[in-house]
């Protein structure tokens, strides 16, 4: 599980050079993004296809050329739809840190509640500048630390001047604690995944009625709870399938299905193959 488990406080980039990039394709083992979150902001281009994008709770139907930008602690998944899309990682709080006039301002502004979260399309000036920063952190070329950082502060720049921000909401306090609920379910859940989950323990790890639970839920992930554990432990599967030699069956039951026959039809019906069609596939 050297993908799907890894923890939404990893290191990203270096101490002086806090920001990373991801490509994505269909070779990558979390080509599919499930639900997750970390304390950094997040870029995310799309070159080509489709990526279905949920970011607490709000859908984007990304194309080429569009991107998002992602703030800390948004809880965010995706379903790529014949796509190739690439990520940037990076601690905007460490970037701040000795920045001076834009750092407070920055700070000024992130203090009212408002967040740095916005839709840019294809072809927009804010679009064309996260586009020249990827193209920088991928050719890295001598100087590209210097053009990175540039682009970003160009890309803050452009969102301060005309808005491109999510101002503060009307009830923080209780879409806080709607958001530290399912982030509580999510971390259990990709915790104890191959352990046997009920509603019923999943509401009471978000300290919820189970049926307020579900509404919460599938207002963020756009699931019910069960249903996206299943769609989690099938992405564990895949994940062993295409890493390990370990029988159908063996994957089945490390990843939570007790039934083989349910388990084969659940993977059929999200990665349209059979477990063994989709090991053959990835190893061809």
């Amino acid at each position: 599980m050297r993908y799907l488990a890894s923890h939404e406080k990893a290191v990203r980039g270096t101490f002086d050079f806090p920001i990373q990039l991801y490509y994505v394709d269909a070779a990558h083992p979390r080509y599919e993004m499930p639900f997750h979150w970390h304390m950094e902001h997040e870029l995310i281009l799309v070159l080509q296809g489709v990526l279905h994008l949920s970011a607490d709770g709000t859908g984007y139907d990304l194309g080429p050329g569009d991107c998002v930008l992602l703030a800390d602690g948004c809880i965010h998944g995706g379903r790529p739809e014949n796509c190739v899309y690439e990520c940037v990682v990076f601690d905007l709080e460490r970037f701040l840190t000795g920045a001076g006039v834009c750092g407070q301002q920055l700070a000024a502004l992130l203090q009212t509640g408002a967040r740095l979260e916005a839709f840019f399309a294809a072809g927009s000036q804010a679009a064309e500048l996260v586009s020249g920063l990827f193209q920088a952190m991928e050719t890295e070329r001598p100087g590209y630390e210097f053009t990175t950082i540039g682009l970003l502060w160009q890309l803050l720049g452009e969102m301060l001047a005309h808005r491109l921000y999510r101002p503060a909401l009307a009830e923080p306090a209780r879409d806080s604690r709607r958001s530290q609920a399912v982030k509580q379910v999510l971390r259990r859940i990709r915790t104890d995944y191959a352990q046997p989950l009920t509603l019923a323990q999943l509401a009471a790890e978000a300290a919820l009625e189970p049926k307020y639970f579900c509404r919460v839920f599938r207002q963020i992930t756009g699931r019910t709870p069960i249903d996206y554990l299943n769609y989690y432990r099938v992405e564990c599967a895949a994940e062993l399938l295409c890493s390990t030699s370990d029988s159908v069956t063996e994957v089945a039951l490390a990843c939570g299905f007790g039934d083989v026959s349910y388990f084969g039809r659940l993977f059929r019906r999200q990665k349209g193959k059979t477990p063994g069609e989709y090991r053959r596939a990835f190893r061809g």
